[in-house]
């Protein structure tokens, strides 16, 4: 079993989306028994999928009820989403740790340019205290390849943060502050900055620990507060081994080798264009031994050149897809 080629994968410069699309489609509808169910059970002929539309994007939940795998593996990581002891979480099973490490390295470099060039700092109190994060993952790997004696992780250490920030900031360094929006909310009310040198990126991540705030007050406080003309952000999930990012404003840019569509909320296969808002289908097409194509809950808005920003979430999520499959 061989998936589709991660050379092309990473390679791409988005003009052949849709045929990698369709081949990932075709490897992953004879390889994921968990998919290939899900596709019939719509009643979709693999062989008359000719387009990215026609193809049918898997409801996120079930990735708590099953394993997403293309075939039968060990997989060198295992990705879990948070949540409490009452809730199931999502599991991702990782068959080759290179080709995460590839996608997000590639990903971010495109956006921003050389690890190497960052003092990479992590502000992800309540992710560090998990074993399979993703996100932890990532910004571990990155602060290591950064090989920066002032990269690593604050788990509450305020005060700390704040001196090393001042000083980089003092030397012209350029500094990637990448922090969970409640971390970064806590350390902006503690301390105020004038950050001209660093670029600060919030991931999302309330979950209950403080009061929800629209993306717009979070973003105008941490912009008064530490001082920057901008925030940005990433968006990704357990489920989803790319990100995209965004430069400020709450519009996300993707890599190439992956594409945000939207549908309609009482209709899977009804896929909206530019403005349009609608529940976010995800193609990642990183996800070579999993499944490529990602019907989330999250909803979203289209916006030119293939930006989109995040409106929230579907409430009560759970997908009317999910009824056609039985356990």
């Amino acid at each position: 079993m061989s998936g589709i080629s991660t050379a092309a994968i990473f390679s791409s410069d988005g003009s052949d989306l849709e045929a990698l699309s369709l081949e990932a489609f075709r490897f992953q509808y004879r390889e994921n028994a968990l998919y290939r169910a899900y596709t019939d059970a719509l009643r979709i002929q693999p062989d008359k999928v000719r387009s990215l539309a026609q193809i049918p994007f898997l409801p996120i939940q079930f990735f708590k009820t099953h394993q997403v795998t293309c075939g039968t593996f060990e997989p060198q990581l295992v990705f879990e989403s948070s949540g409490t002891t009452q809730t199931i979480n999502s599991r991702h099973l990782v068959k080759e740790a290179v080709i995460y490490e590839q996608s997000f390295l590639t990903a971010f470099e495109r956006f921003y340019g050389p690890v190497t060039d960052f003092v990479v700092v992590g502000l992800l109190p309540s992710y560090l205290e998990r074993k399979h994060s993703s996100l932890v993952y990532m910004v571990q790997n990155m602060v290591k390849r950064s090989a920066h004696p002032a990269s690593g992780f604050y788990l509450y250490e305020h005060d700390k943060l704040y001196h090393q920030l001042q000083e980089l900031e003092a030397r012209g360094q350029k500094t990637l502050l990448i922090g969970v929006t409640f971390g970064l909310l806590d350390f902006a009310e503690q301390y105020a900055l004038q950050l001209k040198h660093t670029i600060v990126m919030e991931t999302g991540g309330m979950k209950g620990r403080r009061e929800e705030w629209t993306r717009e007050q979070v973003h105008a406080f941490l912009k008064e507060r530490l001082g920057c003309s901008q925030i940005h952000a990433e968006y990704g999930m357990t489920e989803l081994l790319s990100q995209a990012y965004s430069y400020g404003q709450g519009l996300f840019n993707t890599p190439p080798w992956m594409k945000v569509l939207v549908r309609d909320e009482n209709d899977p296969f009804q896929l909206y264009t530019e403005k349009a808002a609608g529940v976010i289908n995800v193609v990642d097409l990183a996800n070579v031994y999993s499944c490529s194509f990602i019907a989330t809950e999250d909803i979203g808005r289209l916006h030119e050149h293939g930006t989109f920003e995040v409106l929230g979430r579907l409430d009560n999520s759970a997908l009317r897809g999910c009824s056609l499959m039985v356990s």
